[in-house]
Order: C-alpha cells, then sequence, then structure tokens
C-alpha cells in the first residue's frame, strides 16, 4: 500500500510543479489561525537529510518554539548552554542568521526543593513560547518571566518581567505558554499553582495586555478557577477566534474553559468543572465548536458554547476518552479531526459526531503538534521522523520523512515550504 501511495504521490506532485504557490506567512505558534491548519499549496511531501532540504541553519542550542515567518524573516528563539535567552532572525531565502539579541538570562532548574518554585520538565526549558510577529515587530517571550518586542532591525522597543512584576512562577514544570498578537496588543497567559492549601492569599494566576509599541498595561485581570495544587498549572497558548460574530480570546486550563473580549479582558463566558489536570494539549477552533481535552491524558471534548455567562454541560457535543494526548493538539480538516497520543496512536473523528474513523499506531513518540494542509496530515515524532496521511476517513499513509536531529517544536510553513525546528538545526523543506 505503501508503494502505491508513493507513486501517487509521484505524479501529484508532477502536476503540481506548473503551479505557483501563493505566499502565506507563519506568524505565531500553530500558523495563521493558530489552529495546525495550513493554507498552503505544493507543501513538500518527501524528504530526508540528501533530499529536498533546501537549506539547513545551524542554531545555537536549544529551544523547544516554533519558529514565526513574516516575508523574508523567520524568528526564533533559543535558550543557550551558558544560560543567555536569544532571538535570532533569519533570512528566509539563504537560512543565514541575520542577527541575534539577547534578550535576558535565566536557568532552566531541574529540581526545585518546594512546591511552589517552578521546575523544568527535562525535554523543555526556557525557550519554549514561541515568538509571534505582525510584519513590523517582533515578540518574544521566555520561560523566566521576560517579554520583549523588537522591530525587524533588531532594536529592543521594550521589556518587561513578569516575575519581578506580578511575582514568582509556582507553575510545576516550567512556564511555556506563547503570546499572541490582536491588533497592536500583545497578550500573555499565566496559569499556575494558586498553592492555596499553604498561604492565605493564593498565588495569582492572570491574564495581561501590552501595547504592542509602547510596552505599556493595556489591562490585566486574574484568572483563578476551582482547581487545585497542580491541577491550576496550564502550559496552553489562548487562541483567538470569532464565535458567534464575537472576537473571543479563548483560553483552557485549570479545570475550566472561558473566553475574554480581547480588548478589555472581560470574562464572555466560562466553562468550569473540566477537572483533568494540568493542561499543556492546545486548543482547535472550527465552525465555532471548540475542541480540547481536560488534560493529563483526559476526555477529549468538542463545546459549542452559547451566549455569555457560565455554560451547562450540555454545551459539550460529544467527547473521547481513549487514548487521548497529553502534549500534542488536535488539528481540524475539513469535517475530520486528527490527533496522536504522546506514545503514537493517532487518530481520525468525525467532527460532527465525534465518531471514531480510524486508530492507527505510528511510529515513536509525540510532542509536536500535527499541522494539515491540501488534505494530508503531518505527524512529526521526538526523533525527527514526520508521517504524513490523508486527511481521509480511512487510513492512508503516505509516506515517512527522517530527518537526523531531535523535534519536539511544531513544524510551520510558508511560500510551499515546511521549516522544522530540530534541537541542532532549523531545516527548510521544499519540492
Amino acid at each position: 500500500m505503501l508503494s502505491n501511495s508513493i507513486g501517487r504521490l509521484a505524479f501529484a506532485s508532477a502536476a503540481l510543479l506548473s503551479i505557483s504557490a501563493p505566499a502565506a506567512d507563519w506568524p505565531q505558534w500553530r500558523g495563521p489561525d493558530g489552529t495546525g491548519v495550513s493554507p498552503e499549496k505544493q507543501l513538500p511531501i518527501i524528504w530526508h537529510e540528501g533530499r529536498s532540504i533546501i537549506w539547513k541553519c545551524p542554531l545555537p542550542e536549544w529551544g523547544t518554539s516554533t519558529p514565526a515567518i513574516w516575508g523574508n524573516a523567520i524568528f526564533v528563539t533559543s535558550h543557550t548552554g551558558d544560560n543567555k535567552l536569544l532571538l535570532l532572525r533569519i533570512d528566509k531565502k539563504t537560512g543565514k542568521i541575520v542577527w541575534t539579541q539577547e534578550v535576558g538570562s535565566g536557568e532552566a532548574v531541574r529540581e526545585a526543593p518546594k512546591r511552589s518554585t517552578q521546575k523544568f520538565h527535562r525535554l523543555h526549558n526556557l525557550a519554549s513560547p514561541s515568538p509571534v510577529t505582525d510584519g513590523r515587530f517582533v515578540v518574544a517571550h521566555f520561560g523566566n518571566g521576560d517579554l520583549a518586542t523588537y522591530d525587524y532591525d533588531g532594536r529592543q522597543l521594550w521589556k518587561k518581567n513578569f516575575q519581578e512584576e506580578y511575582g514568582a512562577y509556582s507553575i510545576w514544570w516550567g512556564h511555556a505558554n506563547s503570546p499572541v498578537l490582536y491588533g497592536d496588543t500583545v497578550i500573555t497567559v499565566c496559569m499556575q499553582d494558586s498553592l492555596a492549601d499553604q498561604r492565605d492569599k493564593p498565588v495569582e494566576s492572570y491574564l495581561v495586555a501590552h501595547d504592542l509599541r509602547s510596552g505599556h498595561v493595556r489591562w490585566k485581570i486574574p484568572r483563578m478557577t476551582k482547581a487545585d495544587a497542580e491541577e491550576c498549572d496550564a502550559y496552553t497558548t489562548p487562541l483567538l477566534a470569532k464565535i458567534a460574530g464575537i472576537e473571543q480570546l479563548v483560553v483552557m486550563g485549570g479545570n475550566q474553559l472561558d473566553a475574554y473580549d480581547p480588548t478589555t479582558g472581560k470574562q464572555i463566558w466560562f466553562l468550569p468543572n473540566l477537572v483533568g489536570g494540568r493542561t499543556v494539549t492546545g486548543l482547535s477552533i472550527e465552525g465555532g465548536v471548540i475542541y480540547t481535552t481536560r488534560g493529563m491524558k483526559g476526555p477529549l471534548l468538542a463545546v459549542k458554547p452559547t451566549g455569555t455567562g457560565e455554560q451547562n454541560h450540555r454545551t459539550i457535543l460529544w467527547s473521547h476518552n481513549e487514548g487521548t494526548p497529553d502534549s500534542c493538539s488536535p488539528v481540524v480538516w475539513s469535517d475530520l479531526l486528527f490527533m496522536v497520543s504522546d506514545n503514537g496512536f493517532a487518530r481520525c473523528f468525525e467532527t460532527k459526531s465525534g465518531n471514531l474513523k480510524w486508530k492507527e499506531r505510528l511510529k515513536g513518540e509525540y510532542k509536536a503538534s500535527p499541522i494539515a494542509s491540501e488534505g494530508r496530515v503531518y505527524f512529526l515524532n521526538t526523533e525527527g521522523l514526520c508521517t504524513v496521511v490523508s486527511a481521509a476517513p480511512r487510513f492512508d499513509k503516505l509516506v515517512e520523512n527522517q530527518l537526523a536531529d531531535e523535534t519536539i517544536a511544531s513544524p510551520a510553513t510558508s511560500e510551499g515550504r515546511i521549516y522544522i525546528r530540530g534541537k541542532k538545526s532549523l531545516y527548510c523543506i521544499g519540492r
């Protein structure tokens, strides 16, 4: 079956060569809409170290943030062995580093003596939040609390440190939430252990919005839920989406799904008591339906919020309990949802009914979130192997592609090419 699939790919590739791919940017984690769906045409399907690598840029080790791409500029962050926190601009055509800025410094503490001090999981460090750009400025965020905005020439406009301004992080496994842009505002979320069982005044989880040019605080609101201890923790990135005609900032974590007005920070609605545990898996939204997990490999949910205020569990259209991911976000293509568990079981569901269409074991372990484009889904494991399957209700593995690097960051796409950030290098892959 695999050989037949490769044959079909070769024919399709030849047919597409005469079509010019439209330019598109990947300005943030999980792409233009934050959902892992790429609008690109002619993305490569077959590659390895000796084929289809347009360029390979060595990076100062290391980080797990996804590249942000706008025009000819690619931005990545890194945390070096001597604890420097770096923002790099890379030329998209040549793969050469244009400039490197040292944003700050910090140590990824692996052992912490007490619960109130964050420690970092061995698979990531302070360069886990992904940068975000609007074509004029780029915002870099790090696990030590540094948030800074630069112009495209590498000049710093402003810098804040959340731990200095709002208190030490108490998240268990290292702050990793990525910022998002709404107009001229950069919005960041911090969801962490409240330590309510240890202190009279609980540690605050919060959302904060800064002016992109000046760094002035536009709004800051607490986000306190009914969760306790590690269940308070979330490593998720907010997702901007229009639901029922209203622009909303949707957040999952602390056993709660909710949404906010991105202009004012006012809460629009909330769905509490989604007890699962600390949440890593990000959101996907399609057709006003939100797809999320409860965290800690808890159930996958399809939620359609209505109106404002507290939502009841009737807004949950369907759920699936088996083999959900702890880290990888789901992705929707057409009327199908795809996900992969951390131990490599990929599944396909009907989005309307939640019916399982197929379940297959892929090779390796998974932390990166899959992407979808042109009727295909790309699953990237932690050892550089990317399995490409048809975005179809029947399992159809097209090809497996191997790179010689550790790959935890989610892929990015732009102008018909795929960008994969490894521990050692950034790969540009094209036809």
